[in-house]
Formats: structure tokens, C-alpha cells, sequence
């Protein structure tokens, strides 16, 4: 254990056993200090200790707060490398290193408690190692073919009915085959689990009788969560954990994690002593100049203190674990940019991002950026390097916007549909820089977006007062539930406009589950607090037709995205004309027909037409061959009335075949709906159109589809 200004660490052995106590069992424990110390390592060889057997420190020093100095060792600590956790917070007053009820607060932290915390804490697991991966296959799938679907382990499988009761809620329920059919039948490539790191419910919270659902608050980065597991908690949780991932890779779905390095469960001065503030506060946390107080980056009262080197390979060990011994694909990194601080501000060229762009592990998984934190200067929308991608809040709100018509003109979601050159056109990033989203698990889902202008919080007991007010949302004309049946059909076509928009774009769309199905949380657009139905998919959304025909859409606009090159392109288009014809490979139109001038773009309109030429895409299969693709047209209109929109004719075209119309409840789009280049078609309010071209002339490659 690293704990470089302690004075002594002793390794804390537990057994089931009875003691001689009127309360009966109790847990036996044995201390055996760790008698060496080598470059600011205590270590030690205990003989005969087997996995299951729970453990955990005591670590002695000083206690003087006012310099940052919390040792505290009648406080039982986590060990940050524990691969298993058993047990679970409930946060009593004997959990925390100073008298949490003292009376004058505002000195509260500088107090010591002596009491015993170890019959109320969680323990370590000693867990075997060596698991053989040689069965599984790692998926593999390139940035740019990647659809990304964003779930929580338990929300999703606590209510599907294909999943045995025992499952529900635990990672063998997302591996069994009705809830891994779902996923294939949707046509997702990879799935990005909310917090599965262990993690500890805040005290505020388990006062008023809450949980924390989302987890981020990790406190063991390298256990998978316990209540988690089917199997149990005495490091049966590893080999489920394992089992779910070997499951998903057979059926072509990738792994990502969503972790939670840049912040503790441990909270500021007043919160629990867990694990690293009791094994040395001063290195692993950043201080303020009053070494009492945290420097908090992150909202959540604490921020690991990166910079030094020892929790800079904590981080990164932790990383490589999940990797190597657990198999996952990639991570998405919560508030990275706290992660990129140096000594104050966000630096790109600072330790951590310095050591994943060379770990000959990390570099080649998938790396996604959260790209803000709370700090001064933290926001940093396409500044991370190469290698990262980037949760694009950018693209979320242009097109928000765009369908509540409140977009002044259409410049702003140009560059969002075509992958926001503007943001990552540098160092060679690529289009797939951007992963696009219109939800997240932080915020309204898709049909509360569309259902609510106001958030809904009451149920988390803070007054309403938490939780974004910012949603960009409307309510198509009545908030919340209603029977109206024209605000009800307006809402559906809003959800197949956004849903259209995001599939169609250029980058890496990422999906939230239920979104595909209408979930709806009642308005809560911080549902962090709410393991219950509010968070629980609701799978007899499927059994309502108007619900099953989005889920349909969605994976048909998945189905397409697959099947054409042009819709996932690998590069920047450049807006140039690429043969003598004058076509571009991208070009866009305004309703009249005709392209787009630079007035056309400072101009007030709702409705943007996207040309995509797949006759020229810039790659080759993997033969080296040209790689050709159909070209397609597709027709966006935010307008609260219909508008003629006249079909660009030769060199683009001379006919368009209509795949998707969102202003159909159902997309049976009869066969043969073509209609001739050069003439004007009807586009509804509030809709998109997605045409298939036809050639003015033959090209003269033949097309080759769906090569990587």
C-alpha cells in the first residue's frame, strides 16, 4: 500500500465467528502489521490467506487537519486495489474519521472519532487470479462503424420480462439472451455501462431514505459493484462480471465503462473516512491553500490529485485491469477535464493524458472524453488530443434547437449533421472525434424532451431546486401526460425527427436505453437518486404499437447506417466537387433546390436539405479496391407548416427514392415511391425526408457496400 507520510499499516484479517457477546456472531479480526517499507510501499507476506477471505487496513499518523494530515486507524479503509468488495455503506457516525455530529459544524472535521468502524464498513475480497480468455473474441469495431448505447446494469434488465426474477438487475441479466437479443435485433455495436466500479450512497441521500442509482461515486476501482452480482459478494461478482462481457463479445458487442476517476465517495471535509483519505489524505486529494478544504473540480466535494505519480498508477493500473483481466473495450471518462488539470488549470499536455497516449495497452481501446468539469476553464469541447473522443454537447444542443424551432439560422447544425469539422478538423482527428447524442442518462430522456418544458424533481426530495434548467425541451403544447391526440402524434414525429437526425449524422450517434421505446421518467431530468420504476425500463412499451413502430425505425436507420459507407464516413468531406460533373460530396440545398450561399446560411430558415455523395467516398476495402456507395438526399423541417421542396435535379440526381418520411406513423413506405429530379415534393411540418438517389448518370465503379 502506497501511504507515504504513514507512520505504520496494519493488513486486517476477517472471519465469521462467534464471540462472546450476548448480540451473538460477530466478526473475528486479526492485525498484522505490515512490517516493510520500500520507496513509500508498506508490504508484507501473510502466508495462507485464500480467495473469499475478507480484509482490510488500519493506517496510523498523524491527525492534524489543519495541515491536511487525517490518519485515523480506528477506521477500517478499503484497499484501493481490492478486486472484490463485500458489503455495503450505510454511513453511521462510527464511519467517519472526525465526530460527524459535533456541535459547532464549521470545526466538526477537526475533531478525531475513536470509534471502531469495521463492523459497519465493506471489506476487501481476495479473489483469484489467472482467467483464461482464450474463448473470447474482442469485437473490434472501428470508431467510425460504432453505435454506441448507453445503459445502466440494472435499469435495464430489472423489469424485462424474458429475464429470469433471480437475474434481474445483475450482470448475468444483461447477459442472458433476451436481453443480449435486443441489443442485436437493435443493431448497437457496443453498450457503455453507467458506474460499475464499486461505489457508496451519499449520506444526504440515505437520510431521506434514497440510493444513489447512477454510481458516480466510486470508491473501489478495480471491484465490479457487488449489488451487482447474482452470484455473491465474496468475489463471485468477478466471474459474473467476466461471463456478462465473454457474452456480449460472441454477439459482436463491445464493452465501454463509464468511470469515474476524477472524484471519490469520500466527499469533502465533513464526508466518510473509506479508503484513501485515511491512507493519505495529503497526496491523494487535492488541497486548497487551507489544507482543511478540498479542491473540488468536480461538484462532488473532492478531486484526485493526479498529478502525483502514485495516483496517476492507481488510475492507470486500474485501467489496464479492466482491460487485460476483465475484458472490456473502452472507458468513458466522467469530467475528464478534471482529469487533465495540472497544478491548477486543464492542460492537454499534462501527466495523465500524457501517459495513456503511450501505454502500449490503453491507447488501443476506445477513449471517451466527458470534456468539462465545474472549474474555472474546464470547459474544453474539442480540445482533447488525439486518440479521445468526445461526448459533443455542441451537437446535442444544435439540434434541440433545430426541432423546437429555436435555431435562427441553420449554419450551427450544418456542421453538427456532418461530423463538426469546426471542432475536431485538426491533428487529424477524424469525423468519429464527435460521438453525438440527444439524451444522456444526466438529463430528460427522448420523450420527456419532448413532453416537458420544465423539469420534474420533486420525488428527489431537494425542492425541485436540482438538475438542470437548461433543457431545451418542448412540450408540444401541454406539459406532461395528456390525451390530446394531436399533441400526442406531434410528439411521436418529434421523436422519429430526433431520432432520424442523430442516426443520420456524421460521427458516432450514441443512443440511451428506452429511448428506442418512448421510456419516460415523468419529467425528472436527475433521476440519480431513483431505483425504482422512474429509471427501470418499462418493457411493455413494446406491446403499444405506436412504441414497437420507433423501435422498428430505429433499428432500420441503424440497419441503413450499416449498409452504407457514405452514412459513417471514416474523413472530413471537403465540400468539393470530386469529378468534372461539378458534384460535390457533400452540397447543401434550401427548399427552392438550389445550393446554399453564404447568405443562405446567415438567413432565417428551418429547412436544410444534406446531399451525401457515395460515388467518390474517400477509402478503400479491404482489398484496396475504391469504395463506392449510393449517394442520398436527406430533407429536414423544423417549419410549424408544410414547405415545397424542389428535388435537386442532373448532376445530382435524376430521381429520389424515399426510404424515411418521420411525418408517417408507421414507415411502410410503399415500394417504388420515386419521384423525378428538378420538381417539387411536399414536405410536412415538422418532418424528415431520407431519399436514396438515383444517378443522372452510371457511375462508372461499381459499388461496393458496407467495406470498412
Amino acid at each position: 500500500m502506497w501511504a507515504a507520510g504513514a507512520e505504520a499499516v496494519e493488513l486486517c484479517l476477517f472471519d465469521d465467528g462467534p464471540e462472546a457477546e450476548p448480540d451473538g456472531p460477530r466478526e473475528r479480526e486479526t492485525r498484522l502489521r505490515l512490517e516493510e517499507l520500500t520507496h513509500e510501499i508498506w508490504h508484507g507476506f501473510v502466508p495462507g490467506v485464500l480467495p473469499g477471505r475478507r480484509y482490510g487496513y488500519r493506517v496510523h499518523g498523524r491527525w492534524d487537519p489543519w495541515t491536511g494530515a487525517r490518519w485515523n486507524p480506528a477506521k477500517l479503509l478499503l484497499d484501493p486495489y481490492a478486486r472484490a468488495i463485500d458489503g455495503d455503506f450505510s454511513l453511521p457516525p462510527e464511519v467517519y474519521g472526525h465526530v460527524r455530529d459535533w456541535p459547532q459544524q464549521y470545526v466538526a472535521d477537526t475533531v478525531r472519532d475513536d470509534r471502531d468502524s469495521a463492523p459497519h464498513v465493506p471489506k476487501g475480497v481476495v479473489v483469484a487470479d489467472g482467467d483464461d480468455w482464450s474463448d473470447d473474441r474482442r469485437p473490434k469495431i472501428p470508431w467510425a462503424d460504432s453505435v454506441i448505447y448507453e445503459l445502466h446494469v440494472r435499469g435495464f434488465t430489472m423489469r424485462h420480462p424474458g429475464i429470469p426474477e433471480r437475474l434481474r438487475g445483475t450482470y448475468a441479466g444483461l447477459a442472458h439472451p433476451a436481453a443480449v437479443e435486443h441489443l442485436v435485433r437493435l443493431g448497437v455495436t457496443a453498450v457503455e455501462l453507467l458506474p460499475v466500479h464499486h461505489f457508496a450512497h451519499e449520506d444526504h441521500l440515505l437520510r431521506r431514505g434514497l440510493r444513489n442509482y447512477w454510481g458516480y461515486n466510486s470508491i473501489g476501482y478495480f471491484a465490479p459493484h457487488a449489488a451487482y452480482a447474482a452470484t455473491g459478494t465474496r468475489g463471485g461478482q468477478v466471474g459474473e462480471f467476466k461471463r456478462m462481457v465473454r457474452a456480449l463479445h460472441a454477439a459482436g458487442i463491445e464493452v465501454i465503462l463509464d468511470v469515474v476517476y476524477n472524484h471519490t465517495a469520500e466527499s469533502g471535509e465533513l464526508g466518510p473516512t473509506l479508503s484513501l483519505r485515511g491512507i493519505d489524505n495529503r497526496r491523494y486529494y487535492r488541497l486548497q491553500g487551507d489544507a482543511r478544504r478540498y479542491a473540488d473540480y468536480t461538484g462532488c466535494g473532492n478531486t484526485l490529485h493526479v498529478v502525483q505519480p502514485n495516483v496517476l498508477r492507481l488510475i492507470t493500473d486500474s485501467l489496464r485491469y479492466w482491460v487485460t483481466e476483465m475484458g472490456v473495450d473502452g472507458f468513458r471518462f466522467d469530467l475528464a477535464a478534471a482529469l487533465a488539470r495540472s497544478l491548477h488549470d486543464v492542460d492537454m499536455l499534462s501527466p495523465f493524458l500524457a501517459v495513456i497516449a503511450q501505454d502500449p495497452v490503453l491507447r488501443r481501446v476506445k477513449l471517451i472524453a466527458e470534456p468539462w468539469d465545474v472549474g474555472s476553464g474546464g470547459y474544453q469541447v474539442g480540445a482533447f488530443p488525439p486518440l479521445w473522443t468526445e461526448w459533443n454537447d455542441r451537437y446535442r444542443d444544435a439540434v434541440r434547437d433545430f426541432w423546437r424551432g429555436a435555431l435562427p439560422d441553420v449554419r450551427d447544425l450544418g456542421y453538427r449533421l456532418s461530423g463538426s469539422s469546426d471542432l475536431y478538423a485538426w491533428g487529424g482527428r477524424r469525423p468519429y472525434a464527435s460521438v453525438n447524442f440527444v439524451t444522456a442518462h444526466d438529463g430528460f430522456t427522448l420523450r420527456d424532451l419532448v413532453s416537458h418544458n420544465q423539469k420534474h424533481n420533486e420525488a428527489n426530495g431537494e425542492g425541485n431546486r436540482d438538475g438542470t434548467s437548461d433543457n431545451r425541451s418542448w412540450n408540444c403544447g401541454a406539459e406532461g401526460d395528456t390525451d390530446d391526440p394531436a399533441v400526442l402524434a406531434l410528439r411521436r414525429r418529434q421523436l422519429r425527427n430526433l431520432l432520424g437526425t442523430l442516426l443520420l449524422s456524421t460521427g458516432v450517434p450514441m443512443l440511451v436505453a428506452g429511448d428506442e421505446m418512448g421510456r419516460t421518467q415523468g419529467g425528472n431530468n436527475n433521476a440519480y437518486c431513483q431505483d425504482d420504476e422512474t429509471s427501470w425500463i418499462d418493457w411493455s412499451l413494446l406491446e403499444d404499437p405506436a412504441w414497437r413502430d420507433l423501435a422498428e425505425l430505429t433499428a432500420r436507420l441503424l440497419a441503413l447506417r450499416r449498409a452504407h459507407p457514405v452514412l459513417r464516413s471514416h474523413s472530413f468531406f471537403s465540400g468539393r466537387p470530386r469529378a468534372a460533373d461539378g458534384v460535390r460530396d457533400l452540397a447543401w440545398f434550401t427548399p427552392a433546390g438550389t445550393e446554399m450561399t453564404e447568405a443562405d446560411w446567415y438567413a432565417p430558415s428551418a429547412t436544410l436539405g444534406m446531399y451525401l455523395s457515395g460515388r467518390d467516398i474517400p477509402r478503400r476495402g479491404p482489398r484496396g479496391e475504391p469504395v463506392t456507395d449510393d449517394s442520398f438526399l436527406t430533407v429536414l423541417h423544423a417549419g410549424a407548416g408544410p414547405v415545397p421542396f424542389v428535388l435537386p435535379g442532373p448532376p445530382w440526381a435524376s430521381a429520389y427514392e424515399l426510404l424515411v418520411n418521420t411525418a408517417l406513423e408507421v414507415q411502410a413506405v410503399p415500394p417504388g415511391t420515386v419521384r423525378p429530379a428538378g420538381g417539387p415534393v411536399a414536405v410536412r411540418p415538422r418532418s424528415l425526408l431520407l431519399w436514396r438517389v438515383r444517378a443522372a448518370v452510371a457511375s462508372p465503379v461499381r459499388a461496393h457496400r458496407g467495406a470498412s
